[in-house]
């Protein structure tokens, strides 16, 4: 059975993969589709507002925090090598790191940076605004899942 203080930095972790699992959900489950509702140039520019919004301590906090503690897991993991839940903390830690973080730079963030280059009453915003409300949307659902599923794992490796 993990314990000590290993046992505080796994909940540690399923609490911060469990906030963005929630953050995230949110944005997939009605932020984006009331924004998508709405006339392109303003979603454009809500978009663009929520963007710079997000970069902020309380949400850098939680998001970047999730992945320290996800590395940490993962290091601690294998020097200590539990006898059980060793499975199931490498596999958290995974789905947190590549799943959540890794595709929040190479899917999201390019998507991000794009729409924020674009003018929000521009006709190429409007078209790309549809295209971006999807992939953005789709990548999100897919982030959800994965810190939903590091949190769950987590969870595991402490039963």
């Amino acid at each position: 059975m993990i314990g000590g203080p290993f046992f505080v930095l796994v909940v540690a972790g399923i609490l911060g993969t469990g906030l963005v699992a929630g953050v995230f959900c949110a944005f997939s489950a009605f932020v984006m589709r009331g924004l998508a509702a709405l006339p392109p140039a303003q979603g454009v520019a809500a978009m663009n507002a929520i963007n710079v919004a997000a970069v902020r301590p309380a949400f850098m906090t939680v998001f970047g925090g999730a992945a320290v503690l996800s590395a940490v897991i993962a290091v601690v993991t294998f020097v200590v090598w539990p006898e059980e839940g060793t499975v199931e903390l490498l596999l958290g830690s995974a789905l947190y790191l590549f799943g959540v973080f890794g595709l929040t730079v190479v899917a999201n963030v390019p998507r991000n940076d794009r729409l924020a280059r674009l003018t929000a009453g521009a006709p190429e915003a409007a078209v790309y605004w549809p295209v971006y409300v999807r992939e953005w949307t789709f990548w999100n659902h897919v982030r959800t899942a994965a810190s939903a599923a590091a949190a769950l794992v987590y969870v595991l490796a402490l039963t």
